[in-house]
């Protein structure tokens, strides 16, 4: 049976979302709700069966599973109202940006006892599995740390510029929206990780989100995660981990792309898909069923997303 969906915010990642819940015989979206009349213009041509509601409230109370893909603020209030009443959760990232605030609807979450999962991207798809497996295995030798590099040449990019939000320090950035993906990934293979120092850079508008970010990280017993993210010049996009073993290294690119190098020059292990986004999405959405059956999966947990946005927002808030 596919399960009745309400997605609550119909931007660029909305839409998205909404796209492939469509194609996907697992789920049947059937209410929608923006306050942009646009954007919900946009969604109905993808989902002409789903109803517009008149509020997000009202678009939950129709609904099995709540989608949420607004901006951060007003993430906890819908999320804790779904879950009050007994609905699954799938919320994108972050959870939020104030800490306090989403350890509560962590704990929040927990007491309602609903499926919750966290759309940290990669989290189903075959690089993140076959990079696990192979730490696991021995393959990669010792796990000796992670590299993080990601470059722009203008941020928000050209496809995001319609959530005007990404481009504020309040809620956005390229630390809360794409390194955060890497981190996530990074704890998966290393462990839990501790900021060291980290070094944020700021336009001279203070409400402008950061443009540089150098960090360093660590597990707990020493192992470094090195952070260099920039934007500005001409160039094209640069998203890039490495996940490095004494025996060999995976590289990362564009979230999906996994190489190997056994010291050499790096590898592609697979044939790229020729629908990246599609794959993932389905990754994402088959394991999403699974949560809410009750079975194992890969989805990111909200305690996870949490450790995340503790390591981000102590980035952001800079350490000497």
């Amino acid at each position: 049976m596919a399960v009745k969906t309400a997605l609550i915010g119909l931007g660029i990642m909305g839409r998205r979302m909404l796209e492939h819940m469509v194609r996907h015989n697992g789920y049947e979206p059937i209410a929608l709700w923006d306050p942009d009349p646009e954007a919900c213009a946009q969604a109905v041509r993808l989902a002409p069966d789903a109803a517009i509601a008149t509020s997000a409230e009202a678009a939950m109370d129709a609904a099995d599973l709540i989608y949420l893909s607004c901006p951060p603020a007003p993430r906890k209030a819908y999320a804790l109202t779904a879950a009050a009443a007994g609905k699954a959760l799938f919320l994108e990232k972050p959870l939020g940006v104030d800490v306090a605030e989403s350890e509560d609807l962590v704990d929040r979450l927990a007491s309602f006892g609903v499926p919750v999962a966290v759309n940290f991207t990669q989290a189903a798809g075959s690089a993140l599995t076959d990079v696990s497996k192979a730490a696991r295995s021995g393959v990669l030798g010792d796990v000796l740390g992670a590299d993080i590099v990601v470059t722009y040449g203008a941020w928000p990019r050209a496809w995001q510029k319609a959530a005007d939000w990404l481009r504020f320090r309040d809620e956005g950035g390229m630390t809360r929206e794409v390194i955060s993906h890497f981190l996530f990934f990074s704890e998966r293979i290393l462990g839990p990780l501790t900021v060291v120092w980290a070094r944020p850079s700021f336009p001279d508008d203070p409400a402008l989100c950061e443009t540089h970010m150098l960090a360093r990280l660590e597990t707990s017993d020493g192992r470094p995660v090195t952070i260099m993210a920039s934007v500005g010049g001409a160039q094209p996009d640069r998203q890039e981990l490495t996940i490095k073993g004494s025996r060999a290294s995976r590289r990362i690119t564009d979230f999906y792309v996994d190489a190997v190098s056994d010291g050499g020059a790096f590898t592609e292990i697979r044939e790229r898909p020729e629908d990246p986004r599609a794959t993932s999405l389905k990754a994402q959405l088959d394991d999403l069923r699974l949560c809410l059956d009750g079975k194992t999966n890969r989805l990111a947990t909200a305690k996870e997303a949490l450790r995340v946005q503790k390591l981000v927002e102590a980035m952001l808030a800079g350490k000497p």
